[in-house]
């Protein structure tokens, strides 16, 4: 899931909304043991409540606890979830907080906000970005990063594929990395695909990442990096046309 996601209840279309959901950080490394907040802010509510899902790389989502913002605890948890490790609070009908208590290596996973908008035609479902949660008691390796040049095949064109493939991630780790673009020193959002993270036969994990750029930019020598982050360590690969023989 990436940025506000809406889509209809009755059907897995995704449409346009009004309402946007952020969450904050968008990782977060904790020791076991530890205590994870999450923030969650929603431009306007008027469902008056948030619900939190857990999401590990390959799984299904889990319900995880429903919080309305007029109590004083949750009113709702999914099946393996319960009141003494997992909580919310809310000091509005637009800024809640989740909370894990006493936190376990099984708690890794990408951790979603939804909410409802009633303000379109039909009622949408709307999701935040999502938060990564890794908890670990050391420090994880250091992401192996490999960058590729566009094919010869893809040169022909007026557009052209770099692909950055993050690999030996640690099953400690389960794959939650973050996967980021720049050009020229510049953050590049648009035109990039990250895929899910991918178990390996060894346990470990990889993340195939792809920036679409313009030919013309690739004959200008401009330098693309693609940097992967994993908690608080990270690793970056640049890549320009000098740098390869094609």
């Amino acid at each position: 899931m990436l940025g506000t996601l809406c889509t209809l209840i009755t059907a897995l279309t995704y449409v346009s909304c009004q309402k946007a959901v952020t969450q904050t950080p968008s990782v977060l490394t904790v020791s076991t043991k530890g205590t994870a907040t999450f923030h969650c802010d929603i431009t306007k509510d008027e469902s008056y409540y948030a619900i939190w899902y857990k999401q590990v790389p390959g799984g299904a989502p889990q319900y995880v606890l429903k919080y309305h913002y007029t109590l004083d605890s949750p009113d709702e948890y999914g099946s393996g979830f319960s009141s003494d490790r997992f909580t919310s609070k809310a000091t509005s009908d637009k800024d809640y907080q989740f909370i894990i208590s006493n936190v376990e290596e099984a708690d890794s996973a990408v951790y979603y906000c939804q909410t409802w908008d009633d303000s379109v035609e039909e009622i949408v479902v709307v999701f935040g970005p999502g938060t990564k949660l890794i908890v670990t008691d050391g420090d994880l390796a250091t992401p192996a990063v490999t960058l590729f040049p566009p094919s010869t095949e893809d040169l022909k064109s007026s557009r052209a594929t770099l692909v950055c493939l993050t690999s030996d991630l640690s099953q400690r780790s389960k794959g939650l990395a973050d996967v980021s673009w720049m050009s020229s020193g510049e953050s590049v959002t648009e035109d990039v695909s990250t895929s899910p993270a991918e178990q390996q036969p060894d346990n470990t994990f990889r993340i195939s990442s792809y920036l679409t750029i313009q030919t013309a930019d690739w004959d200008k020598d401009v330098v693309f990096t693609c940097k992967v982050s994993l908690g608080s360590t990270f690793s970056e690969k640049e890549i320009r046309k000098t740098s390869c023989s094609l």
